[in-house]
């Protein structure tokens, strides 16, 4: 969830432009990045408590603090809200969870140097407010009204709209956390085929970084509880979206459902305004109540589509959305497991026939089983763990063509393996929480916060 929009305020007169505005994001095979992007929580050393943003030990200490780093203040209304640095950004998610947009790397081993630099500086800062971050897929803790609300306008207006269209949409923003990464495509065609194969395998990704088994410090039931929690968030804006697999699909067809995605908000002005529920389509025609006769921009476009929370998403590049967030090596796993996949075309040839006869049912039924069963979900008379590791062979074998090595010689592919270990062990990082707490934690899950925060 990041802050308005950088694009330019330009008007919107032509839907050709919308259809533009994403394929503007093809481009040559030699200068394909990585963007990764993971949520942590933050907790009071003393009591295990979110830290609220006011305060001493608050979350805008935290930014403050950060700044030492080189890190430049973004602010609203006069309080820090984000910070910005050399191509990425530092955000808040609406609990005060901290989010680290990292810049457009070249290769795996950049953004574990990334990572690893930015978990270092927030330990710094974290230590002397007396805090600690956590990498999980869910709060393991705490109730939802124990979380605090970070001051941005845009979480004001889906704090109001989330209740009237899902139950767990106020769970979704305040207790969750993810790891993703944002890839480009060449053309059209790389796209829809790259869209395709990580669509049909982001259940596989859910399965295998599968770590949110705890609510209000107790099992619940799930594996991956996070990737439920989007099952009964809005659904609307939400799913494997099926069409993507139709005959025909590209660029045009994402933006017609882009379209159909009610709107959160406008921001005009330095304030966002509530228009919650509206069409896009009605807003092109200038026909919004809230702003009659006014035209949106490709600013209000490029924030529409912040809005729309599929499984993999489409902006001027793609972002995977299906992994619970981590430690620091799974933060690096998750963009090794899809460029390995999607980056090789060999690579990317081997998952579409991996998945290309996969059935809308089947998709779905991957989605909807694994948030529960993770790798142990029954398919086709095996089970997830036999897909995992065929994509995770496939992803291996991509980053070897690559051959981006690292200073030892290395290729990418020892980033692969904490899943590989996963896999083998038919065992999700959360069933080791699980085990750990119904042995050595003796049924709390107040351990958790000492023995995996960063």
């Amino acid at each position: 969830m990041s802050s308005p929009s950088q694009v330019k305020d330009s008007p919107i007169t032509d839907l050709r432009e919308l259809v533009a505005f994403h394929a503007a994001g093809s481009r040559p095979r030699e200068q394909w990045t990585i963007g990764t992007e993971h949520e942590k929580f933050g907790f009071r050393l003393d009591d295990l408590r979110p830290p609220s943003y006011e305060g001493p030990n608050g979350i805008e200490a935290m930014l403050r603090g950060l700044v030492r780093f080189g890190w430049q203040p973004v602010e609203e209304h006069g309080k820090v809200i984000a910070l910005t640095r050399d191509g990425g950004s530092i955000t808040l998610e609406p609990a005060g969870q901290l989010e680290l947009s990292g810049a457009m790397l070249q290769d795996i081993h950049q953004t574990c140097c990334e990572t690893s630099a930015h978990l270092r500086e927030v330990k710094t800062v974290a230590g002397e407010l007396g805090l600690g971050f956590l990498g999980m897929g869910f709060q393991p803790k705490w109730k939802r009204e124990d979380m605090p609300w970070m001051p941005k306008g845009r979480y004001q207006i889906m704090r109001d709209y989330m209740p009237r269209v899902g139950s767990l949409g106020l769970d979704m923003m305040t207790r969750t956390c993810t790891v993703q990464v944002n890839l480009d495509f060449s053309s059209e065609a790389d796209m829809v085929k790259k869209f395709r194969v990580s669509l049909a395998l982001q259940p596989i990704a859910t399965a295998l970084f599968a770590d949110s088994p705890f609510t209000e410090g107790r099992p619940n039931g799930y594996l991956s509880y996070r990737s439920h929690i989007w099952t009964d968030t809005d659904p609307d804006r939400t799913g494997m979206l099926d069409f993507v697999f139709e005959d025909g699909f590209g660029f045009e067809r994402y933006v017609d459902y882009l379209l159909d995605v009610p709107m959160y908000f406008s921001y005009r002005d330095g304030e966002y305004v509530d228009l919650a529920g509206q069409s896009f389509r009605r807003f092109l025609k200038g026909e919004l109540p809230k702003l009659p006769g006014v035209l949106p921009t490709m600013k209000d476009w490029a924030d529409h589509m912040t809005t729309a929370f599929p499984e993999v998403r489409l902006k001027k590049y793609l972002e995977m959305r299906g992994a619970d967030g981590g430690p620091w090596n799974r933060l690096c796993a998750l963009p090794a497991f899809w460029v390995g996949l999607l980056y090789d075309d060999e690579a990317l040839d081997a998952a579409w026939d991996l998945v290309k006869d996969f059935t809308m049912a089947e998709r779905n039924s991957l989605r909807d089983g694994v948030p529960r069963q993770a790798l142990k979900l029954p398919f086709r008379g095996a089970t997830v763990r036999e897909l995992a590791l065929e994509a995770l062979k496939i992803a291996e074998r991509g980053l070897a063509r690559r051959a981006r090595l690292n200073a030892g010689g290395a290729t990418e592919a020892v980033f692969l393996e904490p899943l590989l270990e996963f896999a083998l062990a038919n065992e999700t990082p959360a069933e080791r929480k699980l085990a750990l707490f119904h042995g050595p934690w003796q049924g709390s899950v107040d351990p958790l916060f000492r023995e995996y925060a960063y």
